[in-house]
């Protein structure tokens, strides 16, 4: 069974959680989560995850604060260029301390009840500790944080043209581009107004 301390997300916070009002300072690589994303856009299994933040101690937990940067390669929605840039996200995450409440949580009371109490759920931004508070594992955090913030129309910048929809030519380097174009909504009148102007030409033909 692998340990707690040899996860590459692992982060030792043994000596802050020891008491409320420590602070850690976290300034590292993590490799990224698998599950990041797609192939419009998403970040790579394995692509170095920077956080830098702290963490501080409180009563009952430990309080993440930090800005996480990922590599993010993504396809712009607009004119389908490639773009490849590091994609910054502030995250504030709460790792609680096992308490012996958690501990029994799920077990049977001997009675036949599940001490679980109702409407108690784990927040979105929380996260436990391992080992007995001794280490933060940040691999869900990062994947939920990433996958939660990325953009789902990304742009290769803000006021990118495109493509021409008849051609596909790309609006952003011929930004002339165009095509001469009738309104199908009036070709049935353009037909009427020369047959008419045929059938005048006529008539005067035969006086």
């Amino acid at each position: 069974m692998p340990r707690p301390e040899d996860s590459p997300w692992a982060v030792p916070v043994a000596q802050v959680a020891s008491r409320a009002g420590q602070s850690k300072t976290v300034d590292a690589d993590f490799p990224a989560p698998s599950g990041i994303g797609d192939e419009v856009i998403g970040v790579e299994e394995g692509a170095p995850v920077r956080v830098t933040g702290s963490f501080d101690s409180i009563v009952d937990g430990l309080i993440l604060t930090a800005r996480v940067t990922a590599p993010v390669h993504a396809e712009c929605t607009r004119c389908l260029k490639p773009i490849r840039r590091d994609w910054g996200v502030d995250v504030t995450a709460f790792f609680p301390y096992e308490s012996e409440r958690d501990a029994n949580r799920g077990r049977d009371d001997g009675k036949g009840e599940v001490d679980i109490i109702a409407g108690e759920e784990e927040s979105e931004d929380t996260y436990p500790l391992l080992q007995g508070g001794a280490f933060a594992d940040l691999e869900a955090l990062l994947r939920d944080t990433l996958v939660e913030k990325l953009p789902l129309q990304p742009l290769c910048r803000e006021d990118c043209k495109g493509l021409c929809s008849q051609c596909g030519v790309d609006l952003n380097e011929h930004p002339d581009h165009h095509h001469e174009t009738t309104d199908i909504r009036f070709a049935g009148l353009a037909a009427l107004k020369a047959q008419l102007e045929a059938d005048g030409q006529g008539d005067g033909k035969g006086e």
